[in-house]
């Protein structure tokens, strides 16, 4: 086996692995799926190389954020997680005085040198917030610490869906309502909370604007505006269909290459990855995913403290959400929302948010290792 020569010392690709603490298996399945989205990219962008590049450029810096992330200890990450979470906290009202608006929502803060989704801090700052403030606490929770916890998530959800941004707030939420379910929460606790939000769905009807509205019309009748609001998912669900089993090889979908796809690099890119590849690709590159959500789930499993399981255990479930949400929106399963397809979309501010997620997997699986031996 090949050997690489670090100052002072000679080590192999694993032991390298372990000096950078990483987890070798989920690494290898995160650069798997980046391969794969970078392929159907090329083709998604009418092989443009130039995006491909770009797309490149920002995944070399989300990896280094990862790496950087990862050598972050789990106990360093809690004793931050107070500070994080209220800046966030503080950038979300920033966004709402001085954002830049841009679609209609008021959702970006240009910092001179950076400009950002501030939501984006957030998918990470709650759910690390609510298993910082469960880890002193008696497992399961008590009635007040649920309703801390919940007043925890809301803050920054009601915060983010006011920008307006009704999808990622409740990403957000999702994101500390898993904490919340790995805390141990009974389960009449659990179909309580249930059927309140069966209850809430005419007041959040009430509070939606126009367009959200419109969107949860199209997803029950595409057909009540073909060539309007229903000519996204109605053309998506043609390209998927169309790819039959097999697919009809790398760049020869037509949907896509002829246009008839829109935004076909960035929230719909699994239509033409399932025109293209078909059900067996599309499944090979659903099985990834769920290789990465049950490895992260492993590492929740063997951690050592309660902050890093329920973290752990958070941040993997929630990225199984942002798969099916956006699998089910392009085959009609669930309305059209603006939740790309992991580590495959086109975009870098979400990218980013994702891989350090797994550069606190990471760091809490390598950091036990290091506590174990």
């Amino acid at each position: 086996m090949a050997r690489i020569d670090l100052p002072g010392t000679a080590v192999g690709p694993g032991r390298l692995l372990r000096w950078l603490h990483f987890d070798g298996v989920l690494l290898l399945a995160v650069l798997t799926l980046i391969a794969l989205g970078l392929a159907i990219l090329y083709s998604a962008a009418g092989e443009n190389v130039g995006m491909v590049y770009r797309q490149g450029m920002r995944l070399v810096i989300a990896l280094g954020v990862m790496a950087l992330v990862a050598q972050v200890p789990a106990h360093q990450l809690r004793r931050l997680t107070p500070w994080l979470y209220l800046g966030g906290l503080l950038l979300l009202v920033l966004v709402l005085v001085m954002g830049e608006v841009g679609k209609g929502a008021q959702r970006w803060l240009d910092l001179g040198l950076v400009r950002f989704q501030p939501s984006e801090v957030m998918k990470l700052a709650v759910p690390m917030a609510v298993a910082w403030f469960f880890a002193e606490r008696p497992l399961p929770p008590r009635g007040r610490d649920l309703l801390l916890a919940g007043v925890i998530v809301a803050l920054p959800a009601a915060l983010i869906a006011k920008e307006p941004d009704l999808g990622t707030a409740l990403l957000v939420a999702m994101a500390g309502f898993f904490v919340i379910f790995l805390s141990g929460v009974r389960y009449r606790v659990l179909a309580a909370l249930f059927g309140l939000a069966l209850a809430a769905l005419p007041v959040l009807w009430h509070f939606m604007h126009g367009y959200q509205r419109d969107r949860v019309l199209t997803f029950l009748n595409p057909e009540r505006d073909p060539l309007g609001t229903g000519y996204h998912i109605i053309q998506s669900m043609i390209a998927v269909g169309s790819g039959g089993i097999y697919g009809k090889g790398w760049l020869n979908g037509t949907q896509a290459q002829l246009d008839f796809l829109p935004e076909r690099s960035t929230d719909f890119i699994f239509s033409v990855f399932g025109e293209e590849f078909g059900l067996l690709g599309a499944g090979v590159l659903l099985a990834v995913y769920v290789f990465i959500v049950l490895r992260g789930l492993h590492i929740a499993l063997k951690a050592q403290d309660t902050y890093s399981r329920l973290l752990a255990g958070s941040l993997s479930l929630t990225f199984s959400v942002y798969v099916f949400v956006n699998v089910g929106m392009v085959i009609g399963l669930l309305p059209v929302v603006g939740v790309p397809l992991p580590l495959v979309s086109y975009g870098g501010t979400s990218m980013v948010t994702l891989l350090a997620a797994f550069g606190m997997l990471m760091s809490i699986h390598s950091h036990r290792r290091l506590v174990a031996h």
